[in-house]
């Protein structure tokens, strides 16, 4: 018996405790709040922070289902490449650039997987793919703007001319590249090891998990940099 074509199997072999998940998403989502608070990154957003959030994730969804899936018929099969995925990640993290405040990321995603259902998967499984996209992808992307207090990829920080200093961009480039290495996590560990046996009922393989989570790394902390990189190029430029 099911809900929505949600089996809500907690018992699978190898499957993720469920405790353990929400335990972990409580936590996250607290500190996310409270390291925001303390340090200046969760405030209140203006009209256009709504603009940026809902115009990235309708594009991230033209990119990914759209574009990306016919630029990815050119490239080789392989999970070490990903064309849709990149291009959605670069999309998202222009948008928290040039927002900057925590809830960016979840809104972006919560936004993104509402689009994807009306016109790509429709909505069998959900909630639950909006609780995997937000507090996954999303808050990860919050994680980070709470920890700079809103000076993400170095945006804000100052230097003696007003330019664009040796610090900032390395910051933008490693920053970049860090949240690409924690965008690699959330499908073959929390998905693949929790969601997907929780929604459809099956054991997770955790051979092919932790094969995926190694093959995504490279690529998406590679993209994550320079998308790190180019969003504090045009967050320049705007602002």
């Amino acid at each position: 018996m099911g809900f929505n074509g949600i089996c809500a199997a907690v018992n699978e072999p190898g499957e993720i405790p469920w405790e353990i998940v929400i335990i972990y998403f409580a936590l996250a989502l607290a500190f996310a709040f409270y390291v925001g608070k303390k340090y200046g990154g969760l405030k209140a957003f203006k009209t256009l922070d709504l603009v940026y959030i809902g115009i990235g994730a309708a594009f991230s969804v033209v990119w990914e289902f759209y574009i990306g899936s016919f630029l990815g018929k050119f490239a080789p099969h392989t999970p070490f490449i990903g064309i849709g995925f990149w291009g959605r990640m670069f999309i998202v993290f222009i948008v928290a650039a040039l927002v900057r405040k925590v809830g960016t990321g979840m809104l972006t995603l919560f936004i993104f997987d509402l689009l994807s259902d009306i016109f790509h998967y429709g909505f069998g499984g959900e909630p639950m793919f909006f609780i995997y996209e937000s507090l996954t992808y999303g808050l990860f992307v919050d994680l980070m703007i709470a920890a700079t207090g809103g000076k993400l990829f170095g945006i804000g920080i100052k230097s003696e001319d007003g330019g664009t200093t040796i610090k900032t961009t390395v910051l933008a480039i490693a920053e970049g590249a860090f949240l690409g290495f924690l965008w690699a996590i959330p499908d073959p560990i929390f998905y693949e090891g929790f969601f997907g046996p929780f929604i459809y009922a099956y054991a997770p393989n955790w051979a092919h998990n932790l094969f995926h989570l190694i093959a995504f790394i490279p690529g998406d902390v590679i993209i994550g940099a320079i998308a790190g990189l180019v969003s504090l190029r045009i967050v320049k430029a705007v602002g």
